[in-house]
């Protein structure tokens, strides 16, 4: 037998920075505001079962900002990496699992994929979390992109 597969996205006329972050540490693969067009999220759905995350112009900005704006001001400036600063050290399978989920892959997906149960990728997860001392998918690819776990 075939096993379903789930692909989560949030379309609402909620924008605003905790209803998003909450959706996607709760698994959203997507966040569309419910201003777009039919046709938009049509596309958008379509993108979703693809493979993509597809997120409203409007709620990515609001994500970049929150992360590249130290002051808050609309002024992105690139926060550099503080080389005194100890990297985190982690295991083969909890770089993995992070590579998964900054593609953009969910928490079944990646047990799917890696052949362990969903409660052992959230394990990793909150591993990941403790060694990066963050509390999200979004702060954990920034600082493991900070730290130079990972490209980009």
């Amino acid at each position: 037998m075939a096993q379903l597969q789930y692909y989560v996205m949030v379309s609402t006329t909620f924008g605003d920075e905790m209803h998003v972050m909450q959706s996607i540490e709760a698994g959203a693969s997507g966040y569309l505001l419910k201003d777009s067009a039919p046709e938009r999220m049509v596309f958008e759905i379509r993108s979703l079962y693809a493979g993509g995350s597809p997120i409203s112009p409007l709620i990515a900005r609001q994500i970049l900002m929150r992360f590249w704006c130290a002051d808050g001001s609309a002024t992105a400036t690139v926060e550099r990496r503080d080389p005194s600063k100890q990297q985190a050290r982690l295991s083969t399978r909890e770089r993995e699992v992070l590579e998964f989920i900054t593609k953009g892959f969910t928490s079944d997906e990646i047990a799917a994929l890696m052949s362990v149960s969903r409660h052992t990728v959230l394990t990793f997860v909150r591993r990941i979390y403790a060694k990066l001392e963050v509390s999200s998918k979004t702060e954990a690819i920034y600082e493991a992109r900070n730290q130079g776990l990972l490209g980009g």
